[in-house]
């Protein structure tokens, strides 16, 4: 399952956060940066994927706000499947904490 046009919708809204930038990804899909730092990748409207500090990506998976990343399960990486629409607005939330998470490290060149 997928949800239509939902990579098109992700991609115009994390765009919109001052300083992100798209990417392709080297495994398909599109990349979000801020700097050169990635907050996560989308692969076409059906899965996203983001990296988190451990102890971030043991909260949200405990709570069941995301699944270890599909591959690297022991990684702080998550995976967020995009079933309903309910879920684009999850999966934004889920990259603006990784988007908050970042800009506390970086600062523009």
């Amino acid at each position: 399952m997928a949800v239509s046009g939902a990579q098109e919708r992700i991609s115009c809204i994390v765009h919109s956060w001052a300083g992100v930038s798209l990417h392709p990804h080297r495994f398909g899909g599109t990349e979000y940066r801020i700097g050169t730092r990635e907050l996560g990748h989308i692969h076409g409207d059906h899965m996203l994927d983001i990296p988190f500090p451990t102890r971030v990506r043991n909260e949200l998976v405990a709570a069941g706000a995301a699944q270890p990343h599909h591959l690297l399960h022991e990684s702080g990486w998550v995976s967020f499947y995009l079933r309903e629409e309910r879920d684009v607005d999850e999966a934004i939330a889920l990259l603006r904490r990784s988007f908050d998470l970042a800009q506390k490290k970086w600062t523009p060149s």
